[in-house]
């Protein structure tokens, strides 16, 4: 982790400190974070469907919970071959709301996920879920499922990953913090492991964070 990561966390546990100070000892020390890996992929990308457009516009604040989410897949690798991972992630309060793993790249991969974050939300108030264009999302059978549970699809621009931005940071945090620095010998161990980072690490720090948010903001 990096000094901004580690000064969150310091701050979580209770010991008053500044980031510029944690970024100095860790200079003194030697440490530094790692940089994440950028790579190139090519993904096959559908037609928007009719009517849908980009709601967010590259908007990823919200003003309250469930009222905007962002979905994407990525690949881990393991020497049994791909799992492939697809998150939904709360913009208002960074949690990841639905998950799900599989080994292959289809659209019941990406249902899952939208219909885990489906069944924690309380109520029925509409909700817009933003994706990019790849066949998962402009497939007719996920298009249906979003009408059927009251999800407004909203859509990036063909190759432009900066309209997902949201969820590519939290990709590119993940492995950086545990998928690059664990090789996998089965899908089974990543997705064990996977599974801790979102529900004992990524989802506890975010509750956190939005906690002294709230404090903050009332006092």
């Amino acid at each position: 982790m990096g000094s901004q990561r580690i000064w969150e966390d310091l701050r979580y546990a209770g010991e008053r400190c500044g980031r510029h100070r944690v970024a100095r000892l860790m200079r003194r020390a030697g440490l530094q974070g790692v940089p994440q890996r950028r790579r190139w992929r090519m993904t096959r990308t559908g037609v928007r469907p009719a009517g849908t457009q980009n709601h967010l516009n590259r908007d990823f604040t919200a003003a309250a919970p469930n009222t905007k989410w962002v979905t994407d897949i990525t690949y881990i690798r393991t020497a049994e071959h791909w799992l492939y991972l697809c998150v939904v992630l709360d913009l208002y309060s960074g949690l990841v709301v639905g998950w799900s793993m599989s080994p292959q790249q289809d659209r019941q991969l990406v249902i899952q996920a939208v219909l885990m974050a489906v069944w924690q939300r309380l109520g029925r108030t509409p909700v817009i879920l933003h994706s990019d264009r790849g066949c998962q999302f402009t497939s007719e059978e996920y298009q249906r499922f979003l009408e059927a549970h009251q999800v407004i699809c909203s859509m990036s621009a063909v190759g432009s990953c900066a309209d997902n931005a949201a969820a590519e940071s939290f990709f590119g945090v993940l492995k950086r913090e545990r998928v690059n620095r664990h090789p996998y010998r089965t899908r089974a161990e990543a997705r064990a492991d996977i599974f801790d980072y979102i529900e004992r690490c990524h989802n506890p720090r975010q509750r956190r964070r939005l906690e002294l948010q709230q404090q903050g903001n009332n006092s």
